[in-house]
């Protein structure tokens, strides 16, 4: 913290050319509800809500750089040109409210073709509407699902340049931040860890191998993102499951990153493997992005059950992380960025319009 007189989640900050005005972002979260990927007026209004409330990084869903690697047939997608407009029309109205607007691009893997949690979440048969997904390995997610199928070396080339043009429709749009999905058992995630990829070819086995398709995503989007506009990872620092992706490699994986242009870490975890047992407790991710932070020297996001706001200011003013990433909480209170300014002792960013409510 720089200025005593302001709270630490107050503060602003900076990342190469661009200023968040404040620590508190909008987590991507799924929102279910387009056709053929396209954004519509319900993601205008989710999202420019969450910016008139005050945030300062408001982010997009998981936007799929595949029509295959959505999670559902309703998932936001930025896979054709088709899909700019929708995009551009929320960035519009993101910024036009003082936030900065970010896009998180992600392929789902063996993940995809289910259908909305109201549905039911399970795996869409072909017969219905679903498609058969791509991973590292021919490994399902669940026993009894249908296998997906293991990427050739070609595809692998191909999911590389979906995530590149994908960038480039971002930056068409308007973004000014990008956040790869590498967590909670998708594409990127799936090869990170041993318990979903099982390949012998180069892009398997060694630590080496299996982040080598992030570092290569991370390479072609930052050719084709500006250098002056910051790139995010997000990642699961563990899979809560012996033998899988644990928080050293993190450590590890932060490392390898920075060079590579990588600005931030979103630390979040688990949703590699059914079933795992997660000890769910507020704040129960941030020592992850605190070790990560203090251990690899990369700033990090802390995401999960951060519902209050002097939890928030401790975790950044105690240097836990660079930024905190609200999800739930925002579902059910847009204006909370408002409510923690004044209880923090903070000047609250009010929109004009809503003044006459300020006191």
């Amino acid at each position: 913290m720089t200025n005593s007189a302001v709270p630490s989640l107050f503060e602003p900050l900076t990342l190469r050319s661009l200023t968040l005005r404040n620590r508190i972002a909008v987590s991507p979260m799924c929102q279910y509800s387009s056709v053929d990927g396209a954004a519509n007026d319900w993601h205008v209004v989710h999202l420019g809500t969450r910016a008139v409330g005050g945030a300062g990084l408001v982010f997009t869903e998981a936007s799929a750089v595949t029509a295959g690697g959505r999670i559902s047939p309703q998932d936001l997608g930025v896979w054709k040109d088709e899909h700019i407009r929708g995009l551009a029309a929320v960035v519009r109205v993101i910024k036009a409210e003082g936030a900065v607007a970010g896009i998180q691009l992600a392929h789902a893997g063996r993940k995809a073709s289910v259908a909305r949690p109201w549905d039911g979440g399970q795996q869409l048969s072909l017969e219905s509407g679903g498609w058969t997904s791509v991973a590292p390995s021919a490994v399902p997610f669940k026993d009894g699902e249908r296998a997906p199928r293991a990427l050739t070396l070609e595809g692998v080339q191909e999911v590389v340049q979906a995530f590149q043009a994908a960038a480039a429709r971002a930056l068409t749009a308007g973004f000014e931040v990008i956040e790869l999905h590498a967590a909670h058992g998708y594409l990127l995630n799936e090869f990170l860890s041993p318990l979903s990829n099982r390949r012998t070819d180069e892009y398997g086995g060694s630590f080496d191998n299996r982040i080598r398709l992030l570092c290569e995503v991370v390479r072609a989007v930052r050719g084709t993102w500006p250098s002056t506009l910051p790139l995010f990872v997000r990642i699961s620092a563990t899979d809560w499951a012996d033998g899988g992706w644990d928080v050293e490699q993190s450590v590890e994986l932060a490392r390898r990153l920075a060079p590579l242009g990588v600005d931030l870490i979103d630390c979040s975890s688990g949703g590699l493997m059914p079933g795992v047992k997660i000890p769910v407790a507020p704040g129960y991710q941030v020592g992850f992005a605190e070790r990560v932070r203090r251990e690899s020297g990369v700033r990090t996001g802390a995401v999960g059950m951060i519902t209050e706001p002097t939890q928030a200011n401790d975790i950044v003013g105690m240097g836990q992380a660079d930024l905190v990433l609200l999800a739930r909480q925002l579902l059910r209170d847009p204006y909370w960025p408002l409510r923690a300014a004044r209880e923090l002792g903070a000047k609250p960013a009010w929109p004009l319009q809503y003044l006459r409510a300020a006191e």
